[in-house]
């Protein structure tokens, strides 16, 4: 077999190789899912677990459906619900943080429609790493009556 012949198979298998290997994710949404809303309401709740491989911060969100999308964190203290908004959500690496009822999750203010049982919703997800490296994720959010 000639050398040309020799190092085009070799090159070939190598970008197969290349092209077949599929790196998991830096950031994974799972679990994700939005509360369908009333008629004329105007603020709704979405929620997902997010992991990521290194330690980053969840900075920014947005979405067609509303107009402001913020993190929020709800805690009972002395049997009072309280409600704070985050300014960012820091996620610790290889650890998945839960954006679920009860504790943070995202709050939309201002819906342009009423979230339907069946519709989903878009999210484009801004992380910022320690090194001011941005990353967006986008995910789409099914409504949903109730949590699965």
């Amino acid at each position: 077999m000639s050398s040309k012949l020799l190092g085009l198979l070799i090159m070939l298998c190598a970008t197969l190789l290349v092209s077949c290997h599929q790196e998991t994710p830096a950031i994974s949404i799972t679990d994700q899912w939005v509360r369908a809303s009333a008629e004329g309401q105007e603020v709704g709740a979405a929620y997902m677990t997010i992991t990521s491989k290194s330690e980053t911060s969840l900075v920014k969100i947005d979405s067609s459906i509303a107009e402001i999308v913020e993190i929020h964190q709800m805690s009972i203290e002395n049997g009072v619900m309280k409600m704070r908004m985050a300014k960012e959500l820091d996620l610790k690496a290889n650890t998945p943080s839960h954006l679920a009822p009860g504790g943070y999750h995202l709050m939309l203010f201002d819906l342009k429609k009423p979230l339907k049982a069946g519709d989903e919703v878009q999210f484009s997800l801004h992380f910022k790493d320690k090194l001011n490296k941005e990353t967006v994720v986008t995910v789409n959010s099914p409504v949903k009556t109730e949590q699965p």
